[in-house]
């Protein structure tokens, strides 16, 4: 897009208890701690496709077989056949402790459709089979969890950019946005470092709820950048972001990490 920064967008909805998140651009990887401290104490990971691992006739291995690359331990449960083709599906899940998967998403590769959930720790092959219809008979705009009452988060990443996100934990969206505003802060850092740099400071979560109680859709990108200040322009939208949508002629906030004393603040646009 004329070479421009892949920008943020984050928008977020509320029904009947459940948070639905729809936003960009983080990978699978950047948000896995985040997913982590409020799932239960299993996950299943329904969906997998990546080029990162691929066999001697370049199709893509089985999640199994790359759980097993990474070593990480994990129960593989075979759907068959019928489950190809089918939305948000693979032909086997994996299902492992909900602490090995940031072992599993470590960010040495990249997959570009991942869908995930988490479960009780006990789940019977009998309720992973039930896991899997109520997923693959979702209509598009149906909440995953509203079918699932013993699940608290859904993770859809797709391109390796894009995330869809339902939760049962109202505190997630504000984590979610911050990590969004550190992770494009940290751009510039990383384009500036010739060595390692330390860990960018995100934002307190007064940032994010000021932010989503003030709109509920959002699109940022970056603003002025000095040796000091990175300044990240944001504006509401009157629908979520969609890609192709240019970023409004004039930003309703900016959001500024104070580099050297690693504090954000959030200000009018002038």
């Amino acid at each position: 897009m004329e070479r421009s920064p892949f920008p943020l967008s984050f928008s977020v909805s509320e029904a009947e208890g459940l948070w639905r998140i729809v936003a960009g651009a983080a990978q699978a990887s950047e948000l896995v701690d985040l997913l982590v401290d409020v799932a239960g104490d299993a996950v299943a990971v329904v969906s997998l496709e990546t080029n990162s691992y691929l066999d001697e006739d370049w199709h893509p291995l089985q999640p199994g077989l790359i759980a097993a690359e990474l070593g990480v331990p994990c129960t593989v449960h075979p759907l068959g056949s019928w489950a190809a083709g089918t939305n948000g599906l693979g032909e086997e899940f994996l299902v492992l402790d909900r602490d090995r998967l940031p072992r599993l998403l470590d960010g040495t590769w990249s997959p570009y459709e991942l869908t995930l959930i988490d479960m009780p720790a006990d789940a019977t092959s009998e309720r992973l089979d039930e896991l899997a219809l109520a997923i693959g008979t979702t209509g598009v705009d149906e909440p995953v969890l509203s079918r699932l009452g013993d699940s608290r988060v859904w993770f859809s990443g797709h391109d390796d950019c894009y995330v869809l996100l339902e939760t049962r934990d109202p505190g997630l969206p504000a984590a979610v946005l911050a990590r969004l505003l550190t992770l494009l802060a940290g751009s510039v850092l990383a384009e500036r470092a010739v060595e390692p740099f330390a860990r960018v400071p995100e934002p307190g979560l007064w940032l994010p709820e000021q932010l989503m109680t003030t709109a509920p859709h959002w699109i940022g990108a970056l603003g002025n950048v000095t040796e000091d200040l990175i300044t990240i322009w944001l504006a509401a939208l009157p629908d979520r972001w969609r890609l192709g949508v240019p970023f409004p002629q004039q930003a309703d906030l900016t959001a500024t990490l104070d580099v050297r004393h690693g504090t954000w603040q959030i200000t009018s646009a002038e």
